[in-house]
C-alpha cells in the first residue's frame, strides 16, 4: 500500500528555511524570494486538498517576507 505524501509544512521555521532568506539584503531580493515561493505554494498553484493549507502557508511566508524587506528598507 502506497503511503499519502506528507502535506506541505505551516511550521514558519520550516517555511522560513524554505523562503532561504540569509542573504537577501534589498528589497527586490525579497521581491524575488516571495515570487519563487508563490510559484510552487500559492493556492491557485496546488491541487484542491491542499489549498487551505496554502493559504496558510502563503499567509506565514507573506509576513515574514515583509517583517525582512521593512528591516531592510529601514537598513538604507
Amino acid at each position: 500500500m502506497e503511503m499519502p505524501e506528507p502535506l506541505p509544512s505551516t511550521n514558519p521555521e520550516d517555511i522560513a528555511a524554505e523562503l532561504r532568506m540569509a542573504n537577501a539584503r534589498w528589497p527586490k531580493d525579497f521581491d524575488r524570494i516571495r515570487r519563487e515561493f508563490a510559484l510552487v505554494n500559492h493556492p491557485d498553484k496546488v491541487l484542491p486538498h491542499l489549498r487551505d493549507r496554502a493559504v496558510v502557508r502563503m499567509q506565514i511566508a507573506n509576513m515574514m517576507i515583509d517583517r525582512e524587506k521593512r528591516k531592510a528598507i529601514a537598513r538604507g
